[in-house]
């Protein structure tokens, strides 16, 4: 299962979702849906965080994420970025776009447009074996 119109459809209607959602930071949403690079991915929200999956199903772990400093639905900056673990500080951020660069300058090599898939999927297919 490779890249597909279903996983760019999947991937669209995450960002749909969240644009205007009280779940995360509007102002974080519209900064990261405006930087084509975070756009082909999947976004999902924990914990007032909003993250970036290489798949549509199940989500990696692989790419750093935002959250505000003042946790809570709505909340705008600052920011801190994180990750991709939780265990790795990024840093703090005074402004959505700030924030949202500091993501982009950690993607992982080769991150292009959500996996129509799950993690193990996205694994086998970058290996390069037929699914």
């Amino acid at each position: 299962m490779a890249t597909s119109a279903s996983g760019a459809d999947k991937v669209e209607a995450a960002w749909r979702e969240l644009i205007g959602s009280s779940r995360v930071s509007a102002e974080l949403v519209e900064a990261a849906y405006a930087e084509p690079r975070l756009r082909q991915l999947f976004p999902w929200v924990g914990m007032w965080e909003l993250h970036f999956s290489r798949c549509t199903e199940r989500w990696t772990w692989d790419v750093p994420y935002v959250g505000p400093t003042a946790a809570g639905p709505g909340h705008a900056g600052p920011y801190y970025v994180e990750g991709p673990s939780r265990t790795q500080k990024v840093g703090r951020a005074d402004t959505a776009q700030e924030a949202i660069a500091m993501v982009v300058e950690r993607l992982p090599p080769n991150c292009g447009p959500a996996f129509d898939g799950t993690p193990e999927e996205l694994v086998t297919f970058e290996n390069g074996r037929d699914l």
